[in-house]
């Protein structure tokens, strides 16, 4: 499994400004094959956080992910905010087992 991991830090305005389309990249995202979660959520201590968590079942289906049209959309709509910070890990898993 892939995970990805990371923080969007936009200004409040910003956050406003691109919330319906983070919200449409959610919904569709978490359609695609081989996605198994695919998340934003807004911190309630920082305005214009967004904390990212996403799990994949490979890297060709993350890479597929990265090539799809509404990602492109997303793409588009940041470029029209201030994006103060990007920082996202990109984690392998050997292995994953329930933890309570």
């Amino acid at each position: 499994m892939i995970v990805v991991a990371g923080i969007l830090r936009l200004t409040p305005e910003g956050l406003a400004a691109v919330r319906e389309v983070a919200r449409a990249t959610v919904t569709t995202t978490n359609t695609e094959a081989g996605c198994i979660v695919y998340a934003f959520a807004e911190d309630i201590r920082e305005p214009g956080l967004i904390r990212i968590y996403e799990e994949w079942e490979s890297r060709e289906a993350l890479d597929a992910h990265g090539k799809a049209a509404h990602m492109t959309v997303w793409r588009d709509a940041l470029k029209t905010v201030e994006v103060k910070e990007l920082q996202l890990k990109l984690i392998e898993t050997a292995s994953v087992e329930p933890f309570a």
